[in-house]
């Protein structure tokens, strides 16, 4: 849960840095595009993760070989 919380928060501090003018950024090196793609792709990872904990069955193929 706080990796989730963690990664959304990211997400959205990303995203506003990226809504400013070029000028007034935090760190206007960073590439903020990116740090939002790899947090929310953490996020969605995290979600399949706790739906994977809270219905018991494992996350990835339903069969084995």
């Amino acid at each position: 849960m706080a990796t989730l919380v963690i990664a959304l928060a990211v997400a959205a501090l990303a995203n506003w840095q990226m809504r400013r003018p070029f000028g007034r950024r935090w760190l206007p090196v960073v590439p903020w595009f990116g740090v939002q793609f790899l947090a929310v792709a953490i996020a969605l990872i995290m979600v399949a993760h706790l739906v994977s904990l809270l219905t018991g069955r494992p996350f990835g193929r339903g069969y084995a070989p």
